[in-house]
């Protein structure tokens, strides 16, 4: 069955002019109200009333491997594996999948790759002709707790081997301590040395103690310039939830309605299972539109997730499961 045509899966790229930021204005999140149990019954209602089926389904799934940025962030990385997980990403699903939902034409990528910046040279080199960007974590990750000078090195560095995006992680103490002038200063720095490379800002949203830092934070980010948000780097006690990412999208909302430039998103860590998959799209469809549904403005930081959604599609395709180590990453 042919499932490009399902309104689900949007196929065409998002317009969008990049984020310049604008000075410090903290009229536009002091006293922001942020309600926890509001947002907890938010997400908890979306995911009770949105449901789909077969090929709508599948629909769904194939978009949120458009949008995976898939990732490896180990201490032992090597280029051997780079090299693997890049050659994943040119075809996270397999050919038999791929022929039964009658989506060959749409070319079926992920939506980046990301790795620390020393292995950036091999990620570029391995995805050379593909149209998958490299991203690059920087600036001391995940804690970030280095120089602002060596922050801005490694930036540049990994901008010079051939990043495309940087995720950068924020001085979490700034925010603790209300300290919105030196977030600001520090986050525009970063935008500033990574050039025309796009920069997303990891909040470490569970390190950030209430929903008033967690918005502040995210208003202060994209005034800065980043050009996505991200909630976490997947390294903390508590990363990705609904509830905290329902009130960094309704920021993106608030900048977006104030300055008429489009932010993303990108919720990571935690997330496993195409069901996650399916109810963090669901989410972006609900509070921001179809738009946002795109690797322009909508990545998922979960690459475990890769191989329940092409287990799941294959079910749809075949009507069997496969045992799920084949599907899984080497």
């Amino acid at each position: 069955m042919n499932i490009e045509s399902a309104s689900a899966a949007p196929i065409a790229a998002a317009s969008n002019r990049r984020n310049p930021g604008t000075a410090l204005r903290p009229e536009m999140f002091e006293g922001h109200p942020a309600n926890r149990s509001a947002a907890e019954r938010r997400a908890a209602s979306l995911i009770a009333r949105r449901s789909v089926k077969k090929e709508w389904q599948a629909a769904w799934l194939v978009n949120a491997v458009r949008c995976i940025d898939l990732t490896t962030l180990a201490g032992d990385d090597t280029a051997e594996r780079v090299r693997r997980l890049c050659a994943k990403a040119r075809q996270p699903v397999a050919p038999h999948i791929v022929e039964g939902l009658g989506i060959a034409a749409l070319k079926l990528t992920t939506g980046a790759v990301c790795v620390y910046p020393t292995m950036v040279p091999h990620a570029v080199k391995a995805l050379e002709g593909s149209g998958v960007p490299v991203a690059s974590v920087a600036t001391g990750f995940p804690a970030g707790l280095m120089p602002l000078k060596l922050r801005l090195a490694e930036i540049r560095y990994a901008v010079e081997e051939g990043a495309h995006e940087i995720d950068i992680v924020i001085t979490r103490e700034h925010v603790l301590g209300g300290n919105w002038t030196a977030l600001h200063h520090e986050v525009r720095a970063m935008r500033e040395a990574c050039g025309a490379a796009h920069l997303k800002a990891i909040l470490a949203t569970g390190d950030l103690q209430t929903l008033r830092n967690v918005y502040g934070a995210s208003m202060v980010a994209m005034q800065a310039g980043a050009d996505f948000i991200k909630t976490s780097t997947g390294k903390e006690g508590i990363n990705a939830t609904l509830p905290v990412s329902l009130v960094m999208i309704r920021a993106l909302r608030d900048y977006h309605d104030a300055t008429g430039y489009k932010v993303g998103f990108k919720p990571a860590g935690g997330m496993r299972s195409a069901k996650d998959a399916l109810n963090w799209q669901f989410l972006m469809m609900e509070e921001m539109g179809r738009e946002w549904l795109e690797p322009s403005l909508f990545r998922l930081g979960a690459s475990s997730m890769l191989a329940d959604i092409e287990r799941q599609l294959e079910h749809f395709v075949t009507g069997r499961y496969a045992a799920s180590s084949r599907h899984a990453l080497a």
